[in-house]
C-alpha cells in the first residue's frame, strides 16, 4: 500500500510504502508524481519503507520504467528504511544517479526528521 504522508507540500513528496505494492497502486502514485511535476517542474520525494515493503513484477516494472523515463524531473530522493538492503541499494545507486542529477540519501527510521530536512533543503 502507498499512502502520501501529511507532510507533503509543494514540489516535496512523502510517501509510505507498507506491504506488497499492487499496480493499481504504483499507477496512482505515479500520477501524484506526474501532477506534481507538471506544476513544478522537478519535485523531490521522501519514502517511507516498511520492512514488508515490496512491489509485484507488473508494478516493480512499471516503477523502473517511469524512473528511466522521468530522472530529469527528480530533485532529491530520500529513503527512510530500517532494512540494510535498502542503504545498500542506495550507495550503490548513489554515482548512477547523481549523474542523472538526482541526490539520493538512505536515513534510518528515527532520523526521519533529519530526513526532511534534508529533502527540503
Amino acid at each position: 500500500m502507498i499512502r502520501e504522508l501529511p507532510e507533503s507540500q509543494g514540489a516535496i513528496l512523502g510517501f509510505e510504502i507498507t506491504g506488497k505494492v499492487s499496480l493499481e497502486e504504483e499507477k496512482k502514485w505515479i500520477e501524484r508524481i506526474e501532477e506534481a511535476v507538471r506544476e513544478y517542474e522537478k519535485v523531490s520525494t521522501l519514502v517511507v519503507l516498511s520492512d514488508e515493503a515490496h512491489w509485484g513484477i507488473k508494478a516493480g516494472i512499471e516503477d523502473l520504467r517511469w524512473l528511466t523515463a522521468h530522472m530529469k524531473e527528480l530533485d532529491k530522493i530520500a529513503l527512510v528504511s530500517d532494512r540494510k538492503i535498502w542503504k545498500w541499494l542506495v550507495a550503490l545507486d548513489g554515482p548512477f544517479a547523481k549523474i542523472a542529477g538526482i541526490n539520493e540519501k538512505h536515513f534510518q527510521p528515527d532520523k526521519i526528521e533529519e530526513a526532511w530536512k534534508w529533502i527540503r533543503e
